[in-house]
Order: C-alpha cells, then sequence, then structure tokens
C-alpha cells in the first residue's frame, strides 16, 4: 500500500468520523425531544484498482412502520375513551351518587316521607309546607340537571369548533411536509428532522379523528379515515363546523338534514365533494368522534332519563283512575271502559287471558297510530280514543282474540271470546288512567308538576316533539299549589283539611303506579330501557349513570395503559440511549485518534522522502 492510498483512507476515516460525531452529537442533545427518533451514521466502502476507503451516504432514521401505525391508532383510540370518560365523570358529579344529599333518589325518599308526613297530619300547615319544599327541591334539581347536560352538549359543540380549526391547521402543516420532503437536495440531517415533524402532526392529527396513514418511499404521507375518506394525498381536504347556537332538550341529531338541529360537521375534498361526516357515519374515533357520540347519544339519553323521570313524576300525582265495570246483563261478558275525561297520552290498561295465559295491553290515547311490545313484553298500542265507536274499529284488528264494542263516544267495550272453548279469551281486568285537570273536584290525582305556563301535564304525543321531551327542563310546581298547600289535601271545594284521601292517593301511586320508559325497543336500540314504579326508575338511573362512568374510566384507562406501553415499545427503539451514545463517542475519539496518527506519520515520510530527494 502506497503512502498516498494511506492518507486517502486516514483522511475518509476522519470524514466518517466528522459525519459520526455529529449525527451523535445530534442524538444526545434530542435525547428528551418528544418524537424525536434516533439516527445512525450509513457508510459504504468504496473500492477501486488503487485503493478502498469508507465514506458517508446520509444518516438513517429509526422507523418501524407497523408499530408507527399501531401506535396511531391507539391514539386515536384513547382520545375518544379519554373526552367521553373526562365529561361523564363530570355528569355523575352533577347526579351526586346514591344516597348522598343532593341526589336524586335522596330527594324523591325526602318527597315520599313528606307525603307520609301529610298523610299523618293532612291539617298541619307545617307538614304541607315540607311537602311543598320537597317537590320544590326535586323540580329545582332536575331542572339544574337537565340546564347542566344541555351546557355540557352546548360545550361539545365549542370543542367541536376548536378541534376542527386545529384539525385543518395541522393537514396542512402536514401537506407543507409533504411537498419539502420532494427535494432531494436536503441534507440527511434536515430530511431527518422533517421527517420527525412527519410524525408529530400524524400523531396530533390522530388525537382529533381516527386515521390511517400510508407512509410512502420518498417520505411522504398519504391519510384517511378508518371508513375511507381521504384526508391528504394529492390534495388537503377541508374541515368545516356549522354551530346550531344554543342546544335545547329539542334540539337533537337526524340523519335527514333539514330536520337535524345541531351542528353540522362537514368534509370538503380537494375534488369539492362535500360530505356531512355525522350523518355518514364518518367518525369511528378520535377526539372528534367522542364529542359527537356525546353530544347526540350519551347526553341526549341522561336528559331523555331525566324526561321519564319527570314526567313519571307528574303523572303519579295527577293520573286518576277508574277501573271497567262490567257490562249489562244481557250482554256478552267484559268491561265498559269510561273515555269521558281522556286526554291525548292518557291510557287504558287490560289485562286478559288466552287459554289460562295471562297478556297485558296498553292503549294509547294518541292520532299516531303505532304497535309494540315494550321492554317488559305488554303489548302497546297507539289509538285516537276521542270516539269510542271509531277506535273500537281500530283496535279490533290490533288485538286478536279480543272484541271490541261500543255504546257511545264516551265509552269503549272489551268482551270475552269464548268461541273457542280450548283457547277462550278471558278479560280479567280494565282501566282507564285519565290526568286531572285541576287541583280540586277532579278526583284525589292533583296536577302539583306541572309543564310550561302551568299547563297540565299529560304526556302529549301529538305534539311536536311530544311533550315528554325535554319536559326535565320545564317542569314546576303548580302556582296554585305554592300560593296554597291547603291544595295539597283538599281534593275538593271546602272540603275538610283534616282528609288524609289525597296523600294516601298519591302515596299508593307512587308506590304501585308502573311506567316503561321509551317507546319500540327497536327503534330504541342501543339504550338503557327503565321499567318498575318511580322509585325504582330513580335508583335505576343513578345506577346506569353511575356503572356507565365506571366503565369510560375503565376503558379510559385501559387504553391509556395499552398506549403506554407502545411508548415504551418506541422509546426502546427509536429512543436515545445516552450511554450507549458515550461508548460510541469513545470508539470514536480512538478511531480518529487512529486515522489522525496514519495522517501524521505519513506527513512524517512525506517530509523525509522529500528531504532526502
Amino acid at each position: 500500500m502506497g503512502l498516498t492510498t494511506s492518507l486517502t483512507n486516514a483522511v475518509s476515516g476522519l470524514r466518517v468520523n466528522q459525519d459520526s460525531l455529529d449525527i451523535l452529537s445530534r442524538n444526545i442533545a434530542n435525547s428528551g425531544t418528544p418524537g424525536y427518533h434516533k439516527q445512525a451514521n450509513t457508510i459504504v466502502d468504496y473500492n477501486s484498482q488503487s485503493s478502498s476507503y469508507a465514506r458517508t451516504v446520509g444518516a438513517t432514521r429509526a422507523f418501524n412502520t407497523s408499530l408507527q401505525t399501531y401506535y396511531t391508532r391507539q391514539v386515536s383510540d384513547t382520545a375518544n375513551s379519554g373526552i367521553q370518560a373526562s365529561y361523564l365523570d363530570r355528569l355523575q358529579g352533577f347526579l351526586g351518587k346514591p344516597g348522598t344529599a343532593g341526589s336524586l333518589d335522596t330527594l324523591f325518599t325526602g318527597l315520599q316521607n313528606s307525603l307520609q308526613g301529610i298523610a299523618t297530619s293532612p291539617d298541619d300547615y307545617t307538614a304541607r309546607s315540607q311537602a311543598v319544599t320537597s317537590a320544590q327541591n326535586m323540580v329545582e334539581t332536575l331542572n339544574r340537571l337537565s340546564g347542566t347536560i344541555q351546557g355540557m352538549r352546548q360545550e361539545t359543540e365549542g370543542q367541536i369548533a376548536s378541534d376542527v380549526h386545529n384539525l385543518n391547521g395541522m393537514l396542512n402543516s402536514l401537506s407543507e411536509v409533504n411537498g419539502r420532503m420532494l427535494d432531494l437536495g436536503m441534507t440527511g440531517g434536515a430530511r431527518a428532522a422533517l421527517l420527525d415533524q412527519r410524525d408529530r402532526l400524524v400523531s396530533s392529527v390522530a388525537e382529533m379523528i381516527d386515521v390511517r396513514a400510508d407512509y410512502r418511499p420518498d417520505g411522504t404521507v398519504a391519510l384517511m379515515t378508518r371508513s375511507g375518506v381521504g384526508l391528504l394525498d394529492n390534495g388537503v381536504s377541508t374541515f368545516s363546523f356549522e354551530s346550531a347556537g344554543s342546544l335545547s332538550p329539542n334540539a337533537t341529531f337526524d340523519a335527514t338534514a333539514t330536520d337535524s338541529e345541531v351542528g353540522k360537521m362537514m368534509l370538503t375534498t380537494p375534488s369539492g365533494l362535500t360530505i356531512d361526516l355525522v350523518a355518514h357515519g364518518v367518525l369511528q374515533g378520535g377526539e372528534l368522534g367522542g364529542l359527537i357520540t356525546l353530544r347526540d347519544k350519551t347526553l341526549v339519553e341522561a336528559q331523555a332519563q331525566l324526561d321519564e323521570i319527570a314526567s313519571n313524576l307528574a303523572l303519579a300525582f295527577s293520573t286518576n283512575q277508574k277501573a271497567g265495570s262490567a257490562t249489562p246483563a244481557g250482554n256478552p261478558p267484559g268491561l265498559d271502559l269510561d273515555l269521558t275525561s281522556m286526554q291525548p297520552g292518557n291510557d287504558i290498561l287490560l289485562t286478559y287471558s288466552v287459554g289460562g295465559v295471562d297478556k297485558r295491553v296498553r292503549i294509547v290515547n294518541t292520532k299516531d297510530a303505532f304497535d309494540y311490545t315494550d321492554a317488559t313484553g305488554q303489548k302497546v298500542i297507539g289509538v285516537d280514543l276521542s270516539n269510542g265507536s271509531a277506535a273500537r274499529d281500530a283496535l279490533q284488528s290490533k288485538v286478536p282474540g279480543l272484541r271490541f264494542d261500543s255504546t257511545g263516544p264516551t265509552n269503549l267495550r272489551v268482551l270475552d271470546d269464548a268461541t273457542n272453548p280450548a283457547n277462550a279469551v278471558v278479560i280479567k281486568s280494565g282501566v282507564s288512567r285519565t290526568t286531572s285537570t285541576g287541583v280540586r273536584d277532579a278526583g284525589l290525582g292533583f296536577d302539583l308538576f306541572v309543564d310550561q305556563g302551568n299547563a297540565g301535564f299529560t304526556n302529549n304525543l301529538d305534539t311536536d316533539p311530544p311533550q315528554k321531551q325535554g319536559f326535565a327542563a320545564r317542569i314546576s310546581i303548580n302556582s296554585e299549589v305554592l300560593a296554597d298547600n291547603r291544595l295539597m289535601v283538599q281534593s275538593t271545594t271546602g272540603g275538610t283539611l283534616g282528609d288524609d284521601g289525597r296523600a294516601k292517593h298519591v302515596i299508593e301511586q307512587l308506590k304501585n303506579m308502573k311506567f316503561v320508559s321509551g317507546g319500540d325497543p327497536i327503534s330504541s336500540s342501543g339504550q338503557f330501557q327503565l321499567s318498575g314504579s318511580l322509585g325504582e326508575m330513580i335508583s335505576q338511573v343513578v345506577g346506569f349513570q353511575g356503572s356507565t362512568v365506571n366503565a369510560a374510566l375503565t376503558k379510559r384507562d385501559d387504553r391509556q395503559l395499552t398506549l403506554d406501553t407502545i411508548v415504551d415499545q418506541m422509546d426502546s427503539e427509536y429512543g436515545v440511549n445516552v450511554d450507549e451514545e458515550m461508548a460510541r463517542l469513545m470508539e470514536l475519539q480512538n478511531a480518529y485518534a487512529a486515522n489522525a496518527r496514519v495522517v501524521s506519520i505519513v506527513k512524517e515520510l512525506l517530509d523525509a522522502l522529500f528531504a532526502a530527494t
């Protein structure tokens, strides 16, 4: 090997050492920088007929495509569960834990106890006043919780708007990074830094919305949602959000754009195609997906449960039940049901047996015809009962086996059917349930809890939206009772204050009157069904919300644990180990010293050679 070759080899070694030291210094300087991927020097051997030496061709950056893809998905899922858990944990704080002061079950127990006080001493002003106060506490709590839920829904809209703005900024930044990655004159260090920026942006986008990243060989990245909608490729899609303003309990999402009363989130592709992300179910993860779920499902269901409590509370106080009377002699056996006081939303309960097997039917007074079986197995039929003769014909086809008749517009007659002795149909009971129209002279039931404008609550289904929807936000105490608490016991004008009949009637209603939430279980699929007495339904709501929060917190913790595990693995593959880098520094120092020594010796030999000539 000649002196020139030795000098060339040593100088190339010094250059490689210098490039390696530059990379090593970057690694150590960025050892604590989030998202930094450690780099390594790429060295190749160059061989010719006269010499062989090493040279660097740039820095390589630690990167694992499958690990990065898994990380991106988990970031999206963790953000989704995290935002939902955060809101639900706050909601549980507002609802209160079972048995605590201010919780619905505690307030309801207080109302029941105050009614017992009236039943014991109906002429006691203090007892009546306490009952009115307990009723007011229930109303104020329902109003407050309803307002809180709508406030949280409004908050989700504000956060959606902010996230959409940030998401557009991140996608535009990522597009710029893609453009710069195509610069072939970029240094290896600059390219590696740009790739770090790319991955940080992809992770930030994944926190907002579920994405799938396609990492290209040239360093660019394409993004699409898990449902296949493109976000970034040959152009950038743009998100937009049109807020609905203030949200009320009646402002709900509808897949039909003209009927939806909540904010709309749209996506416009580079080609100009506009997609309604919510209506088309594009969002499957990320913080935005969690916010949409909260606004349109979770918090709406919580409001619906409060509405159930409010409506059933009003009905338990205002409902008068009248049992059907046996048909007159000379008529087929059956019952005559009085429709005189029937209002929209009032109903009839029938119990009958077919071949010895008991069946139940609830007939609701409404112009909206429907027919389904509720969560308790009871058949529910919607029929206009304003005219008994017309109702007779409508019911005959909906309840096979029973025979319906009528003696006039205010009568509905239900008859046994013994035509088939082996499978005889026998009417066992029939009750018409009507809502009291006032506080006196309208039965033991009275409308203590009323709608806006002191209007009675009948659970009218013919209004748009139905009267029950949002009732928890509107429920109030009848102004007449607030002005005169004697009405808590006086069911008739001039009645004695010592009459405990009204108080006992309401106590019995609260104990035994049964309710079922929602409508057709098929149309209410996915929603928790409440059933039972009012007290049981309140307990179910408090228990359901508690279990929902616990499930959300557990899901968040599980996903966070999975994400932490992936991050640890990424730190192992991508992160800088300072001890290893320092050991590498010693190696480079030794190699540098050896190459420098060779250069020095070659210089001495060349000097001696030139001196000799």
